[in-house]
């Protein structure tokens, strides 16, 4: 299956919880940090919800 990687442009301070969590869910840690994944329906749907907060890096 295709992969993507997923990189946090944003921070997640003054957040919801249920966002710092989806980030966390993708196992980014640290702003600026890029993540591989691959590209299933879960993945691309938590990537939807915090699509303000990440960019796909292709």
């Amino acid at each position: 299956m295709a992969t993507i990687k997923i990189k946090q442009v944003r921070s997640a301070i003054n957040r919801p919880k249920r966002q710092k969590a989806t980030i966390q869910a993708l196992g980014i840690k640290k702003l600026h940090q890029v993540v591989e994944k691959e590209a299933t329906p879960q993945v691309l749907g938590m990537v939807e919800k915090v699509k303000h907060l990440v960019e796909v890096v292709e």
